[in-house]
């Protein structure tokens, strides 16, 4: 793959600073960019490496005063960060357009396939499962009977996804992630074992979201587990059973999830964040790395932090306090000392 400056310009509907003939076959960072390489500069902090980089081409923001001479050809735009993001989509379509079924593979009979479609050699597509136009299906991914897959949808390598699920259109999920595992339901009996409570539900995971790797999200126990639209989790998250996850929710590695819990819209989780079952929380709520979410939350757009979780201005007072506990305790000290030697003297 290679592009000339011009047709990046165009792209970006950037002006060009240089040849427009230049061709880049690669992208880099700006410091470590070698000929051929188109990179961009958006922090201020890297200006620096404009001026010595090897990159053939560099994006720039339409405000950037050169102090010094430029090799690269410049592709000036209002916003470098966004229009790089941009270069990047385009070279991840263009990298990842696969098509075509590879051999060998299962395909049932009453599966339904779509135009322009990819499965990858040693995949499973069961009975029933429809897979809409321009689904790309990696190696190694089991769709269980019944399986719904969307349009335009990417099921990246050792996806596996149990029976009766439903992945909407333009649904990116990572290698390892399984959709539709078994919830942890469990009755307890009288001589202290426990009966499996079979879980006869799906998951839905609507248009839009994007799944990390390794991330399990389990079926309901009845009805559904909801991913919705524009929702993006991270690597090594479980969501349990009966789950509802509101649209443009965005949850970092390794938090989980307990059964029949409500996310609202908006919501942002940090890392390795932990909520209890059947509670909900409002729209709008940034919860940070490693809180601990034990009763609803009610009130929108607030922050929130600690173990149990309280305000986020409440729990950054408590970190100060807590830091300064060693100072505490020696002032203590020496006051128990002198309020014993105020007692030895009043004696």
């Amino acid at each position: 793959m290679q592009f000339t400056a011009l047709e990046i310009g165009l792209l970006l509907n950037g002006t060009i600073d240089g040849d427009p003939k230049a061709i880049v076959n690669q992208l880099a960072k700006i410091e470590d960019a070698t000929p051929g390489s188109l990179s961009f500069l958006a922090n201020p902090r890297y200006e620096q490496y404009l001026y010595s980089t090897h990159a053939s081409v560099v994006i720039i923001n339409n405000d950037l005063v050169l102090t010094e001479p430029v090799n690269a050809t410049l592709i000036r735009v209002d916003n470098a960060y966004s229009a790089f993001s941009v270069v990047l989509e385009k070279y991840n379509t263009v990298k990842l357009n696969k098509t075509g079924i590879e051999q060998p593979c299962f395909i049932h009979e009453s599966a339904q396939i779509g135009e322009n479609v990819y499965i990858g050699a040693f995949s499973y597509i069961g009975p029933g499962v429809k897979v809409g136009n321009n689904t790309k299906i990696y190696p190694n991914t089991y769709l269980a009977d019944n399986v719904c897959v969307g349009n335009d949808t990417t099921l990246f390598a050792g996806v596996k996804i149990y029976f009766d699920c439903i992945i909407g259109n333009n649904v990116i999920i990572h290698s390892g992630a399984v959709i539709g595992g078994d919830g942890f339901g469990f009755a307890p009996t009288a001589d202290g074992t426990y009966n499996k409570v079979s879980q006869i539900g799906n998951v839905i995971i609507e248009d839009n979201a994007e799944i990390g790797a390794n991330t399990t999200i389990d079926r309901a126990t009845m009805g559904s587990t909801i991913i919705s639209h524009g929702v993006k989790l991270d690597n090594l998250i479980q969501i349990a059973h009966n789950v509802e996850i509101g649209a443009n929710t965005v949850v970092a590695s390794q938090t989980g999830i307990s059964g029949s819990a409500k996310i609202g819209e908006n919501v942002i989780i940090g890392g390795q964040a932990g909520i209890v079952g059947h509670i909900s929380i409002a729209k709008g709520s940034q919860i940070q790395a490693q809180s601990g979410i034990g009763r609803s939350i009610t009130e929108e757009s607030k922050k929130w932090a600690g173990s149990p979780a309280v305000p986020y201005a409440s729990n950054m007072r408590s970190q100060v306090v807590i830091n300064r506990l060693p100072e505490l305790e020696k002032k203590i000290n020496e006051l128990e000392k002198i309020i014993a030697e105020l007692r030895n003297i009043s004696i």
